[in-house]
């Protein structure tokens, strides 16, 4: 049964607090947070013990050789199958003692780093990262996503006040080999948003560094200001591939955040149960955890659960289906509730393939739901078609519910001075507060909307029937249009930058056509 808990308040703060323009400032004093949860606190502590006992006596598979070892050196146990790793509950719990509880997700100026958790208990947002499609704002037509579309949805980001940070998509155009590369080089040279990285083979990494290292200003620079932070994927259900260990260990070198994702799919690699596909979540993450605490000591680990569902009848990933946002929610509450970590997931996205009814309600429903549990990161802005399509469009239309969302999360302060006590006490027969000093001095408190309408009937059909899609459609263009941010690399660096991208295809993509003895065309 859902329980709905709220905090106690030490002291009054200001009726419906404005969010700033700049989403990330961090407002005092601190706020109560409304919150929701699925979990009773026996059954936090259920799923925690089954995570403990499922990693000690069962394990995972780390098929990374020095990493294997070293993690045996640090008292994991060999388990039945090769490669495989028994952790104790005490080299978890040692992990999970050391982990950071805060990091800073720094742009390329200060004005756009992102302090995680929030003061005011709040979350940023992410854009969706790995779509193949794109959905042209101009003409609302569908095609692959290129190289060419990257500094479009950087300068769509960089406009949106709820986004605090930017992931790149899959690149058509070049050789998939080094479609990461390119993107996140492209991405970087057109943002002053910090940046996430995403690396597709396990060469792929090194320059991925090399790029954001130079991109910093250096090493040194970059482990001051880390401007990007990387994922590291389980491969699901309790394995961890070398491209994902080596991911974790460069990025802890160069000093960069990790944002470690589990990504079970409810009856494919993970059971169809929520409670099965949480506790797998969970379980990743702790190894992932874990890992980090070996491997590279004081690494930022933030917990990202990106939870799916098999649709029985279809074989389709689900996204935003209801077992899909239980899963989400209860992982979130249990690594942030129950474990103290920063925590990650989808806030917005879909399983349409356009920007309709179907879209808004489901990722509503996900960002409302997945805020209220307690997420510091709500991803997957403009994605549809279960995270496959970006829609500049929808980011839009996202950054707006995220507004929204932040706004709920404020709980009123509750007063005298809220009730406008004095007045409605002495209110008389037939009068109104239109006039009252009260709502002179609060009215502009209320949060108003960007590019949802408030539009009444008459002046709906006089703009021919115009709502909030032609509204951030609008805003899209003229954000495609706007000047670039400062701070950006200046031109010996995207130059440095290119000749690292070159040098990439040239020995993977080389590489591979030695081992397949094949000349390929792009």
């Amino acid at each position: 049964m859902a329980r709905e808990r709220t905090g106690r308040r030490k002291k009054a703060a200001p009726l419906n607090p404005t969010i700033t323009p700049d989403a990330f400032t961090q407002a005092d004093p601190v706020l109560p947070r409304p919150t929701f949860s699925f979990l009773s606190e026996d059954d936090l502590v259920r799923i925690k013990d089954r995570a403990f006992d499922l990693l000690e006596q069962h394990g995972i598979a780390v098929v990374h050789e020095s990493a294997n070892a070293a993690m045996r050196k640090a008292g994991a146990v060999p388990g039945g199958d090769n490669e495989r790793l028994r952790l104790p509950r005490e080299l978890i719990e040692e992990a999970l003692h050391a982990a950071p509880r805060e990091t800073v997700l720094c742009g390329k100026t200060t004005a756009r780093d992102v302090h995680l958790p929030r003061k005011d208990h709040g979350f940023i947002m992410r854009t969706g990262t790995g779509a193949h499609g794109y959905v042209d704002p101009e003409t609302n037509t569908y095609g692959n996503l290129t190289l060419d579309h990257v500094p479009k949805i950087a300068a769509v980001a960089n406009g949106l006040d709820q986004v605090g940070f930017i992931a790149h998509p899959f690149c058509y155009g070049v050789h998939e080999l080094t479609s990461d590369i390119h993107g996140v080089a492209s991405m970087v040279t057109h943002t002053d948003k910090h940046i996430w990285l995403q690396p597709y083979n396990i060469e792929n990494v090194e320059y991925l560094m090399r790029i954001v290292t130079v991109a910093a200003g250096g090493e040194a620079q970059l482990k001051k200001r880390p401007i990007a932070s990387c994922i590291m994927c389980s491969f699901t259900p309790l394995e961890f591939k070398v491209m994902d260990v080596e991911a974790l260990i460069q990025s802890g070198k160069a000093g960069i955040p990790v944002h470690a994702c589990s990504l079970p799919s409810a009856g494919g690699t993970a059971p169809i149960t929520v409670a099965g596909m949480v506790l797998m979540a969970v379980s990743e993450i702790l190894a992932m955890i874990t890992l980090a605490h070996v491997l590279v000591p004081g690494t930022t680990v933030i917990a990202t659960p990106l939870m799916f569902t098999l649709d029985m009848a279809t074989g389709r990933a689900l996204h935003s289906c209801v077992e899909s946002l239980q899963a989400k929610a209860m992982a979130i509450e249990v690594l942030k509730r129950g474990f103290g970590l920063l925590a990650h997931t989808y806030g917005a996205g879909s399983d349409t393939p356009d920007v309709d009814g179907q879209s808004m309600a489901e990722r509503a429903m996900l960002g409302q739901l997945v805020s209220l549990s307690g997420a510091d990161i709500l991803g997957g802005v403009g994605q549809l078609e279960c995270a496959t399509v970006f829609s500049p469009v929808q980011a839009v239309l996202d950054n707006e519910l995220g507004a929204m969302y932040r706004g709920t999360l404020q709980s009123p302060p509750i007063n005298n001075e809220t009730f406008n006590w004095e007045e409605i006490s002495n209110i008389g027969v037939g009068a109104h507060f239109l006039d009252s000093p009260h709502t002179l001095k609060y009215c502009r408190s209320q949060h108003l909307p960007d590019t949802f309408k408030r539009t009444g009937r008459d002046d709906y059909e006089a703009e021919n029937r115009a709502g909030a899609f032609e509204a951030a459609r609008d805003k899209v263009l003229a954000l495609i249009k706007a000047e670039p941010p400062e701070g950006l690399p200046d031109e010996d660096q995207k130059a440095e930058i290119a000749k690292i991208v070159a040098g990439a295809d040239e020995h993977i993509i080389g590489k591979a056509q030695q081992s397949t003895g094949k000349r390929e065309v792009i």
